[in-house]
């Protein structure tokens, strides 16, 4: 059965319909209905992708992973510098070697069909800081040749590339953030600008040769963030073939607290909307097994609070119910 966009949103939000008009809260456990069978059996025919998720590779880990459904995954690694990263890089290449019988390393489009194929995970290896680049333009070579494949060029705060979104100015790239995108578009380096500044997302658009992404995002002209995009870089992205993917964090995508399923779906169609539904996405931002198997208040907000400017506005709880369990995309 051919399904359109607006009868396949309609369906995906019938489940969250009774529990929104009851006032939906974070703070109380919500039924959600679940999906029709032909939405089920889409899913399971679907390659799913998570642009952004961390995740504990414990039982607990492995089993959240089978619930999910997940075909891959985006996975960010330590960036302080080139060698923090070059470990992890490897740290990451080990835990593959030992578990091939669950990973697949993903370096090409073809490893995430095979994994679709062999029942696997694909991990796409990458960074939320291109502090991990240092000062030298050619530590790209091997930080590709040790299986990077996505570089964030910012995280909130201003490095050799440019601003991030929490700068107080909203610079571009400088000539070595400019340098940097050229010699990752040479390579097959995917330029994420999720975290950049208005400067720098709009110069990353302009100066990327290859399509570049907002891997893990939400939309400006539903609820402000300094992450939050706005429609004329929405638009852009998708103009020059990129990707976005709606981040499913509470604090994101609603004002309030009582952030829900409703409101994610309203980012995930306004982007369709602008950017075009070829160029729109999904991920997380937090573990498959998600925030509330994982993190405490102490563990997840309260660093926060020191970490990030008031401006960013973390909330407690951060999680949407309904998207807050391995199996939340079917939702």
């Amino acid at each position: 059965m051919k399904m359109s966009r607006r009868d396949f949103l309609e369906s995906a939000s019938m489940g969250t319909a009774a529990t929104a008009t009851m006032g939906l809260s974070a703070r109380r456990p919500v039924q959600v209905r679940r999906p029709s069978p032909e939405i089920d059996a889409l899913y399971d025919r679907s390659i799913i992708v998570d642009s952004l998720t961390n995740q504990e590779w414990d039982d607990a880990g492995f089993a959240a992973w089978r619930e999910s459904g997940y075909t891959a995954i985006q996975t960010s690694l330590a960036s302080r510098d080139f060698e923090v990263g070059m470990r992890a890089l490897e740290e990451w290449r080990e835990r593959i070697r030992q578990r091939s019988d669950v990973f697949i390393d993903c370096t090409r489009a073809a490893d995430i069909e095979r994994a679709k194929r062999e029942g696997k995970l694909a991990v796409i290896r990458g960074f939320q800081n291109a502090t991990v680049i240092g000062n030298d333009v050619d530590n790209l070579d091997r930080l590709y040749e040790a299986g990077t494949r996505f570089i964030q060029l910012t995280y909130n705060s201003r490095n050799l590339l440019g601003d991030g979104c929490t700068e107080r100015l909203a610079s571009g790239l400088s000539d070595f953030g400019v340098d940097c995108v050229e010699k990752m578009n040479e390579l097959g380096i995917l330029v994420d600008l999720s975290h950049c500044g208005e400067g720098t997302t709009s110069d990353g658009i302009a100066f990327s040769s290859r399509p570049p992404a907002f891997t893990h995002t939400m939309c400006k002209a539903l609820h402000y963030h300094p992450r939050a995009k706005s429609d004329s870089h929405l638009r852009a992205l998708g103009e020059r073939g990129g990707m976005v993917g709606i981040v499913a964090l509470g604090y994101f995508v609603g004002p309030t607290a009582d952030a829900s399923l409703d409101d994610y779906v309203d980012h995930i169609d306004h982007a369709v909307n602008v950017s075009g539904i070829e160029h729109v996405g999904l991920c997380t931002d937090f573990a498959i097994q998600g925030i509330e198997a994982t993190a405490t208040r102490e563990s997840w907000y309260v660093p926060r609070l020191t970490r990030f400017k008031p401006s960013y506005n973390v909330r407690w709880p951060p999680w949407v119910e309904g998207l807050d369990k391995p199996d939340r995309f079917r939702n």
